[in-house]
């Protein structure tokens, strides 16, 4: 798919066709307005006639508007102009892209940009159209033998801006938007991928495949008798049942100096979770492919990063391995031994992510990070708590879970913070053992947290719980990409040179 930024006027533009809004009731946007003075009012004919009342996710495609060059003109409803915010953005985006795909356009000229969106300036709606964009068009059949095919599907879109002065913005945008978009489109593949595919191998396979095209990025892989030496028994014991050998997959990007402290990105990588001797009810079990979407998210800001080509040091590291039922598996009221040293009881084999995400993020201390965030499906908890929506957050520095949040909001990838006080740790208790690897029903992805904050004590910390937001149920099940945009934006914000580009935009 290509990107262009142009400006100009839309009747002057030689195109497949011209996209512009309408929004309720029957009213034409600026770009609109244009067309329809250059051809006679043939667009407020057609408004009055009642052909679109401008509702979010209305279509009219017109042909052979006088006096424009365009093949066709696609109006696209837009809501009320006033309660445009980002999820309708979005959605008209999603409605345009996928009507200029299905009716042979190839290419298109879209002047949606234009539209006043609340909060958002410029480059954040041209960034988005390209993010948008690439989502509407992804494709979930790879494994299908028979695809359907479009015979002639949308292969270039030029976005237009208001003037000239705007078109370093918006190329700076779309750069940013591409890089965004190639890492949510590795992560929703790889999310969709089946169990038997996917597998802990299968991800130190790619993470080595994107070494090999990204010069800064640098990969090795612990197996499971180095495991055994670092005395990681927690991840161990969660790999215990399967023929599947773990991996720790340690990804090292280097776009900063050497001294500089780098970001340690930490995704849970359970490639599948049947919940072990715990095991989980069968409906919707398919879904717990799923369960490696943190580790998806790491690979995905780290291939933004590297195509952003941003000055500084990133660290991914990832736990990966199946939660499988077998004779060596390991069972409820087992106690293991992490690499911090401290005992777990493991009451429920079923919470097994914060198992193998504590002896990550021990090794973690090794890389003398500036902050470490674990991205995990972790607990059904969470779903209750948010929803589908936000994904959850908490740590123990309030710095950092406010940039975390910041990057949710200028993403459009949202995040709420969640209390980690000591009141919730109080109820991790064993009497067998230095902790449980879980507490009551209440709050339980609070006490998720807590656990994990056990193993962050030398070094500033945050969790990201993904288990409402990686992925979606029902006719439209995949991955979503998600916390990509969110990961990549902070550490867009934490590049000082991303920082002084971003200044000079409009």
């Amino acid at each position: 798919m290509e990107f262009n930024v142009k400006s100009g006027s839309p009747a002057k533009q030689r195109s497949a066709c011209v996209v512009v809004g309408v929004f309720e009731p029957r009213r034409l946007s600026p770009a609109a307005e244009s067309l329809d003075k250059a051809s006679g009012g043939h667009l407020s004919a057609l408004l009055r006639r009642g052909d679109i009342e401008g509702q979010l996710g209305q279509t009219l495609l017109l042909h052979h508007i006088p006096k424009a060059l365009a093949e066709r003109v696609l109006l696209v409803g837009c809501g009320k102009e006033r309660e445009v915010g980002d999820k309708e953005y979005q959605r008209i985006i999603t409605t345009a892209v996928t009507c200029l795909n299905e009716t042979g356009s190839m290419e298109g000229m879209s002047y949606l940009t234009e539209i006043s969106v609340k909060g958002r300036d410029l480059h954040w709606k041209v960034r988005n159209t390209v993010e948008a964009t690439r989502g509407a068009l992804h494709r979930t059949d790879q494994l299908k033998s028979k695809k359907d095919d479009l015979r002639r599907p949308l292969r270039k879109l030029t976005l237009m801006v208001p003037k000239r002065g705007d078109l370093t913005t918006g190329e700076n945008a779309v750069h940013e938007g591409m890089a965004i978009a190639d890492g949510v489109m590795l992560a929703k593949s790889l999310g969709d991928l089946p169990g038997n595919i996917c597998t802990p191998t299968y991800l130190a396979k790619q993470a080595r495949a994107m070494a090999k095209k990204y010069s800064p990025l640098k990969v090795s892989v612990i197996e499971k008798a180095q495991m055994e030496k670092l005395g990681m028994g927690a991840l161990l014991s969660v790999t215990a049942g399967s023929a599947e050998a773990p991996k720790l997959i340690v990804a090292e990007y280097k776009g900063g100096k050497a001294k500089d402290k780098p970001v340690v990105l930490v995704g849970k990588g359970v490639t599948f979770d049947t919940g072990g001797i715990s095991i989980k009810p069968s409906p919707t079990m398919d879904e717990m492919k799923y369960d490696m979407c943190g580790a998806a998210s790491v690979l995905g800001a780290l291939t933004a990063c590297a195509e952003l080509q941003l000055n500084i040091n990133v660290v991914g590291v990832i736990p990966a391995c199946e939660n499988m039922p077998s004779s060596t598996a390991t069972k409820p009221g087992d106690i293991v031994t992490s690499m911090s040293g401290q005992t777990i009881e493991v009451l429920n084999t079923d919470a097994e992510g914060r198992l193998i995400l504590c002896d990550a993020l021990t090794y973690s201390e090794r890389f003398n990070p500036d902050v470490v965030i674990d991205i995990a499906t972790l607990t059904g908890a969470c779903v209750i708590a948010l929803g589908h929506h936000a994904s959850a957050v908490m740590g123990n520095h309030h710095p950092l879970v406010h940039d975390l949040l910041n990057a949710g909001k200028t993403s459009a990838d949202r995040a709420w913070e969640m209390p980690l006080w000591d009141e919730y740790n109080e109820e991790l208790k064993s009497n067998f053992a230095d902790i449980p690897n879980i507490a009551g029903r209440a709050g339980g992805s609070i006490t998720a947290g807590c656990f994990l904050s056990r193993f962050t004590k030398k070094y500033h910390w945050a969790h990201l719980d993904i288990a409402g937001t990686a992925w979606v149920s029902g006719a439209n099940k995949g991955a979503t990409g998600r916390p990509v945009p969110l990961l990549t934006q902070f550490l867009i914000d934490r590049d000082t040179g991303a920082k002084k580009r971003a200044t000079k935009k409009t």
